[in-house]
């Protein structure tokens, strides 16, 4: 049995879970404090871009960049690193509007402003997600 294929299934699943500490220790550090309320969406790097970019990437190690999912992998990447930085953004910036005019309401929720991410965040997300996947397709390839 060739356990090569499982890479496919175990590259986004170990990304989304090896991003989450990294975001949560970089805003830790960030804040020089434990940052268990900034756990979510948001932060360096991005949760989102990682996850897309290591399957776009493993798909280019195993098939090639000339590979039709390969295409498919890149156009889902830039849909949701657009998401993430445009979209997402918005939102926050309307949740940060709506906070300004509900502080005055003493029973109104606070809405979560930091919603998208930066340029920078999507390229540490871009990036971790090229050496999450690079590392998952070498130690398959070692088995």
């Amino acid at each position: 049995m060739d356990l090569s294929h499982f890479s496919y299934a175990l590259t986004p699943i170990l990304t989304w879970l090896s991003v989450g500490p990294i975001k949560f220790l970089v805003n830790s550090a960030k804040e020089k404090r434990w940052a268990f309320d900034l756990i979510g969406n948001g932060g360096f790097p991005s949760n989102h871009s990682a996850v897309v970019t290591s399957m776009a990437t493993m798909i280019a190690l195993k098939e090639g960049i000339a590979h039709p999912a390969f295409g498919v992998a890149v156009t889902l990447a830039f849909i949701v690193i657009i998401d993430a930085n445009s979209l997402r953004q918005h939102v926050g910036k309307h949740a940060q509007a709506i906070n300004l005019l509900r502080q005055f309401e003493s029973s109104s929720v606070k809405l979560r402003e930091r919603m998208g991410h930066t340029k920078i965040e999507i390229a540490g997300g871009i990036l971790t997600g090229i050496a999450i996947a690079s590392l998952i397709h070498a130690v398959f390839n070692m088995l």
